[in-house]
């Protein structure tokens, strides 16, 4: 993976101009799938982070799911930059996961070119609603399923697709959020699905 091409798509403008000023990336998820990490790993910056400790008070309301030592949760929102190229810089933002925070997606996906779909795979429906959203506002995404040490039911990429009913021009990808590299590689892959589609565009009469 390395293509992420200069000059991308855009709804209303031409990504090679928006590229000038940086290009929005939402990055959203079920609660505790790992869009804090993901977007500390591979901002460039000091990432502006929301989260505060989970409390008894989150019992019943905030459930990271079996297999996880999460303490913390994000209240608002995740922001990072990150440059793939001398003309390029992604502006990331991560969503806020618990059901009772998504209200903001709505007003996070203004402005948005696109969207990575972090999925865990013990908890493949907590998916649903992050997918629904993304393509109520026609905004392109693609999806990357955090591979947790301790994920025992290896599901393959053919097998999660399924599940997902994703569309096969969906890109779909493995990742450990963990990882800076694989974090920029899943950027790269959703910065070319946008050109892809740009492109796409271009051709249609």
């Amino acid at each position: 993976m390395g293509s992420a091409t200069s000059e991308l798509p855009s709804r209303h403008t031409p990504l090679s101009d928006a590229a000038e000023t940086g290009l929005k990336i939402v990055i959203v998820g079920g609660f505790g799938v790992g869009k804090t990490t993901l977007v500390h790993s591979v901002s460039e910056i000091r990432p502006l982070t929301t989260e505060e400790v989970m409390t008894q008070a989150g019992i019943g309301v905030d459930e990271p799911g079996e297999g996880t030592t999460k303490t913390t949760t994000t209240v608002a929102f995740d922001f990072g930059r990150i440059s793939l190229n001398e003309r390029m810089v992604l502006y990331l933002f991560g969503a806020p996961g618990q059901e009772r925070f998504w209200f903001l997606w709505d007003r996070l996906f203004s402005g948005t070119l696109g969207a990575v779909v972090l999925v865990d795979t013990r908890r493949m429906d907590d998916s649903w609603y992050a997918i629904d959203r993304l393509e109520h506002h026609q905004t392109p995404f693609v999806v990357a399923v955090n591979r947790f040490e301790d994920d025992e039911n290896r599901y393959s990429l053919d097998e999660i697709r399924q599940a997902l009913a994703l569309p096969e021009h969906v890109p779909l990808i493995d990742c450990d959020a963990r990882s800076r590299h694989s974090g920029k590689d899943v950027l790269i892959t959703l910065v070319d699905h946008l050109y892809a589609l740009a492109m796409a565009r271009e051709k249609t009469p």
